[in-house]
């Protein structure tokens, strides 16, 4: 084995030897360089080549018609309809179910018999018969609504001549000192929550169907009672949701008495939390924390682009605005091939399981280093029109596959956007709140239903329970 060289005792001549060593070595790995830039220029421009051979491909297979209208790119909840190409498989049969769907008829709760009394011919008295036919007709008799009076009964001692006068046990019947009952609150909440009703039309059902007048402010206040009860269940929801291994955020315009806002939803498997603001990075903090460890899932909106823990950028937002763009380039080829070659990379890669650890991790970089060859030979391109789109997917590339890595993270922010969808549906209906408290009460309420449902827990059990709770 060579003894190494001393550099500190070594003589001139062996320090020159040991120089031109080192500059041969140098030129060696320049000249290798330059081969791998050259064989990377050349994959480069293969690539490109492949992708838009693929793109006419695809355009042969499917050729865009061009006389028909064009679907607004604008509209809310509008996606492509897939069509079944002709050469598919045939679809299989319809499994067949293990037993009927069908409404069972139920235990009749009262009997009315139909028989002539008379002969409806000679008049003859008739007795007995046969039941030839049942119909079952089923009917909502409106239940009035009871107005029940405690009354406290004072009552004297004959032997110690004490005075004594209970106090009414009305622990889990009503709220502190208030009139409504915990049923009533819970039925004004499930309306107005669960059913989206305006609070004029739960007057008015209140009214219609159990002959009960109450004024609007009353329920509204009743709405209030709930939501102030539930703040306990809000801050452990909080809690929860902070020691969650992922969260997913996403946020909707709210307005506020004629101000613009935003409604923030912070999910979980099993617990929703909507809270109202401002739309910038104190929103998310106040809601997970500085220092949350888990993984965060959400869109590509710049309030996420400088978080610094654990992320997942949104695989269905990221495919959306590459499919949005080939409608709009319907003629580049090359854009067709690189979008085939994006969606089929995605494909794979939520195809991708394995119970090692190191397994997944290698994998995920794979996949990373295969959808950056993808979007490098555009990012110099300025007239390409996947250029943006590259530099976004480039900037992001460490946050793309933390799914395939991690299996409990989703690729997609679905999970965030399914809880958006009860509150845009009544922002639709009412147009947002008309005050602060009012926000809160809405926040909250969305927060207590919204995990009730996912949950599958019945609301109005659960509201009835919570209302029932023991007073502080």
């Amino acid at each position: 084995m060579e003894t190494p060289l001393d550099l500190y005792r070594a003589r001139r001549d062996e320090l020159i030897a040991v120089i031109l060593r080192q500059r041969e070595q140098i030129a060696d790995l320049e000249r290798e360089q330059a081969q791998l830039q050259a064989a990377l220029a050349a994959q480069r421009t293969a690539l490109e080549q492949l992708q838009t051979r693929v793109g006419t491909l695809l355009a042969l297979l499917d050729p865009a018609d061009d006389d028909a209208p064009a679907r607004p790119a604008t509209m809310p909840g509008l996606k492509p309809t897939a069509r079944r190409p002709a050469s598919a498989s045939p679809r299989p049969p319809r499994k067949r179910r293990a037993r009927g769907y069908g409404r069972k008829r139920m235990r009749p709760t009262a009997r009315q018999l139909h028989a002539f009394r008379h002969c409806p011919q000679c008049g003859t008295p008739l007795r007995g018969g046969t039941h030839r036919r049942r119909r079952e007709v089923i009917e909502v008799v409106p239940a009035q609504v009871q107005v029940i009076e405690h009354v406290s009964i004072e009552r004297r001692c004959p032997r110690c001549r004490g005075r004594w006068q209970p106090g009414p046990e009305l622990a889990g019947v009503v709220v502190g000192q208030r009139r409504l009952g915990v049923g009533l609150l819970s039925l004004i909440a499930v309306l107005r929550e669960e059913l989206r009703l305006p609070v004029r039309s739960i007057q008015w059902y209140l009214q219609a169907v159990h002959g009960l007048s109450l004024s609007v402010g009353a329920i509204v206040d009743a709405l209030h009672l709930v939501a102030q009860r539930a703040e306990p269940v809000l801050a452990q929801l909080g809690e929860t949701i902070r020691a969650s291994p992922v969260v997913h955020v996403d946020e909707t315009g709210w307005r506020q008495a004629g101000a613009n806002g935003y409604a923030w939803t912070f999910s979980t498997e099993r617990e929703r939390l909507f809270r109202h603001g401002g739309r910038d990075r104190p929103m998310l903090e106040a809601a997970i924390g500085t220092d949350y460890a888990g993984v965060l899932v959400s869109d590509f909106y710049a309030v996420y682009t400088g978080y610094e823990g654990r992320h997942q950028y949104c695989w269905a937002h990221l495919l959306r605005d590459v499919d949005e763009l080939v409608g709009q380039h319907r003629d580049d080829a090359a854009l067709r091939g690189w979008a085939a070659a994006v969606h089929a990379l995605y494909e794979r890669a939520t195809a991708f399981t394995h119970p090692d650890p190191l397994a997944r991790r290698q994998q995920r970089q794979a996949y990373e280093a295969e959808l950056g060859a993808l979007c490098a030979p555009w990012l110099g391109q300025d007239a390409a029109p996947q250029r943006g789109l590259c530099a976004r997917i480039t900037a992001h590339l460490s946050e793309l596959f933390v799914f395939v890595e991690d299996p409990a993270v989703p690729p997609t922010n679905n999970a965030a956007e399914r809880s958006l969808r009860h509150l845009v549906t009544t922002r639709k209906i009412s147009g947002g709140t008309r005050s602060p408290a009012g926000t809160a009460t809405k926040m909250t309420l969305a927060t207590l239903f919204g995990t009730w449902r996912l949950q599958g827990v019945d609301p109005l059990a659960a509201c009835r329970a919570l209302l029932a709770s023991p007073q502080d």
